[in-house]
């Protein structure tokens, strides 16, 4: 095509494409193209913008690696991740929320009542609750994959001096489809601002602060997985989540409960809490696969 023009570039892009492309492939990349075409057009996008929207990529490439993963941290504060959440999320289910950048495989087993505080000296917070399907039936075996942010605010990935797997550990539920464990009050923590996703949360004038919460992924037999966050309903930031997590589904709320209260059996820590601990109670609802 020897006469392409800023108005049917688009059209030429797509006329470029084989006849056995991929038909979603095809789908999303024409629809992928002609906004970013459209884009262009709408701001006169300048060379040196242009530029710097390439610098700024490989930038994020430069400082990812096996354990920071700046392009899905992007994504998370533009929203994206949150979006693409609830475009898949069933009203029947719990809600899946964002899995952010820290998530690591191989979480040691945890037995139901498990104990992930271990030498941490915070208060006891004690989570429980059930999977379940949508018609309120315990799934038995389900599998469900816990992590969250040390005292100080930092995922074990994130810190030289936390284990590996620091405040992670996956649980296997049994026919009851209960789950159980006992660790510390997360709190909220800034994702990582000393990179490029740092500089567009600056030129926005946007904080990088998210409320504090609890990170699961819910798998069993016959379910989609579930990926989701739940938050604590007194943060300080639960309006203001820099990465759009927060789903009203997902709040929970923190029981003060006296030591007395704890049970004397079932858990870990059972018979060693003697100061006041905290309590949450919340159910996850998975949906039948397709």
């Amino acid at each position: 095509m020897r006469d392409v023009t800023k108005e049917n570039i688009t059209d030429v892009f797509m006329g470029y494409m084989g006849p056995d492309m991929d038909p979603r492939l095809h789908e999303v990349l024409e629809s992928l193209v002609r906004h970013l075409h459209d884009f262009a057009r709408e701001v006169n996008l300048t060379h040196e913008e242009w530029n710097k929207g390439i610098e700024f990529l490989e930038a994020a490439g430069a400082i990812s690696d096996k354990e920071r993963h700046e392009f899905v941290l992007l994504s998370d504060v533009l929203g994206l991740s949150s979006l693409v959440d609830m475009l898949h999320s069933s009203p029947e289910g719990t809600s899946s929320s964002v899995l952010g950048p820290f998530h690591i495989t191989g979480s040691p087993p945890l037995p139901v009542g498990g104990d992930l505080r271990k030498d941490f000296t915070e208060q006891v917070l004690l989570v429980e609750g059930v999977i379940k399907g949508p018609d309120g039936a315990p799934i038995p075996g389900a599998t469900l994959d816990i992590w969250q942010t040390a005292p100080n605010g930092l995922y074990s990935s994130q810190d030289p001096d936390q284990d590996t797997y620091s405040f992670h550990g996956l649980q296997t539920v049994g026919a009851d489809g209960r789950y159980g464990f006992t660790s510390v009050r997360p709190v909220e923590y800034t994702v990582p601002s000393d990179g490029p996703v740092g500089d567009i949360l600056r030129a926005c004038g946007r904080h990088p602060w998210r409320p504090s919460h609890l990170h699961f992924i819910v798998e069993a037999d016959g379910f989609r997985p579930l990926v989701t966050e739940i938050f604590a309903s007194d943060d300080p930031y639960l309006d203001e989540d820099t990465v759009f997590g927060v789903r009203r589904d997902l709040i929970m709320n923190y029981e003060e409960m006296e030591a007395g209260t704890f049970p004397e059996e079932g858990f870990e820590l059972s018979g060693k809490v003697t100061d006041p601990y905290l309590k949450v109670r919340f159910d996850l609802t998975l949906v039948a696969a397709d």
